[in-house]
């Protein structure tokens, strides 16, 4: 088998072949390629993948390139996991929404509509790119925003799923809570790529005993405080909501809070830093601690399922992934791509049927599923009007002043990664 993941320079990387190394037996990889431009971080990470390897007795080789069409031929999947504009177009996206009083945040908002707007025709160039080498290879996406990015693969008639790991996050913290193997706990997961809601916890499969009720009353200050909102919130809400839908439920306080400390890009800039010294040590032949800071956690076990499933191998039968709605959720269009438990095999996700969605949380969904729709065209099409019209349609800006003058921010700060501009 061969794997190629695109972005194979990044410092989390080494999070992902640790995976890779431990799961063998579920996805036997024969020859693992990283892609990247970047040269030096390249190297750096690539020796360090293969001195990882190699300590857990992986036999599997593992090849480095810059060249893209080389590097995807032949694959049985593809990962994506890159960074348009690196993070300093990150530290761009959180920090100038502020001025307008509005959350910086690299997915969420005016933000994470200029990382769309960066992100979407790269990922497009790159899957043509690989359905002309290797049109029978599935394309999982792991680049944010996962679910605009997933619905222009989907729209162009790629073979893709999109994958985060908030859901597996979840399932992992709720086992440890419960005192029971991850794979016996089923979530009832619901909503759009970070913007989801866990509306149930069972136990043994989509047919458990639904234990949320218990978890919350035994666990709900701990879960609270991991998602930074109060108690009483969840105890009314009954559900847990991921830690996303913080800037929606406390958006103002969010701000306050962005705008008196360092930005996460320039955090996670100064992690990456200290992480490729570390990764040039040919001492080094494991994934040090630092990197459980970089963020991902479990990507590594989630990617591995998920790649295993749809290449026929075994791994989970039931995964959170993001795909077309197709009636799941009946109040979202057809093509919106949503955020839930999937039956997943060789022919791709099945979304499982979902209960009746309480309209307090289909309300924000069908709203974020507008500015996405939106977000996409202005991501195909270009122009400022359709840039506008995406920031008003979002629930986190909405107001005609902010949208424009955010609107020239995202051009002002964008140009060199937008043709139309």
């Amino acid at each position: 088998m061969k794997l190629t993941v695109v972005g194979g320079g990044s410092t989390y990387t080494p999070e992902l072949i640790d995976g890779f190394a431990r799961l063998r037996d579920t996805l036997p990889i024969a020859e693992l390629v990283l892609v990247d431009p970047a040269a030096e971080r390249l190297e750096l990470v690539g020796g360090l993948a293969r001195r990882i390897f190699a300590k857990q007795g992986h036999p599997g080789r593992i090849v480095t390139t810059d060249d893209l069409d080389k590097g995807v031929e032949g694959a049985d999947a593809v990962l994506l996991q890159l960074r348009v504009g690196g993070q300093a177009a990150r530290q761009q996206d959180e920090t100038w929404p502020l001025e307008c009083g509005c959350v910086g945040q690299e997915t969420t908002g005016a933000g994470g509509l200029a990382k769309a707007l960066r992100t979407v025709p790269v990922v497009l160039d790159i899957a043509e790119r690989v359905r002309r080498t290797n049109p029978d290879a599935w394309i999982i996406d792991f680049t944010n925003p996962v679910g605009i990015v997933t619905r222009a693969l989907l729209q162009a008639d790629h073979k893709a799923v999109g994958l985060c790991n908030v859901a597996i996050g979840f399932q992992r913290k709720f086992a440890g809570m419960l005192g029971v193997a991850p794979a016996d706990v089923h979530l009832d997961h619901v909503g759009l790529n970070h913007l989801t809601w866990e509306t149930g916890v069972r136990l043994g499969g989509p047919e458990g005993e639904d234990v949320l009720p218990k978890l919350l009353t035994a666990h709900g200050t701990d879960i609270a405080a991991d998602l930074r909102l109060p108690r009483p919130l969840l105890d009314r809400l009954g559900v847990v909501p991921s830690y996303y839908l913080r800037y929606y439920y406390a958006h103002d306080e969010v701000v306050r809070e962005l705008r008196t400390k360092p930005s996460r890009a320039a955090e996670v800039a100064a992690m990456e830093r200290e992480l490729l010294d570390l990764y040039a040590d040919p001492a080094l032949d494991e994934k040090p601690e630092l990197l459980a800071r970089r963020g991902g956690a479990f990507y590594s076990e989630a990617a591995v399922d998920l790649t295993a499933s749809l290449l026929g191998r075994g791994g989970s039968t039931y995964q959170v992934v993001n795909a077309y709605n197709r009636g799941t959720l009946p109040f979202l269009p057809d093509d919106a791509v949503i955020e839930v438990q999937a039956a997943v095999g060789p022919k791709g996700p099945a979304p499982l049927p979902v209960p009746s969605v309480d309209p307090l949380y289909a309300g924000l969904m069908a709203s974020v599923t507008t500015y996405e729709d939106l977000a996409l065209r202005a991501a195909l099409h270009g122009g400022r009007d359709r840039v506008f019209r995406a920031l008003l349609a979002h629930p986190l800006v909405g107001q005609y002043a902010y949208a424009e003058s955010l609107t020239d921010q995202l051009i002002a700060h964008n140009r060199e990664h937008l043709a139309w501009a």
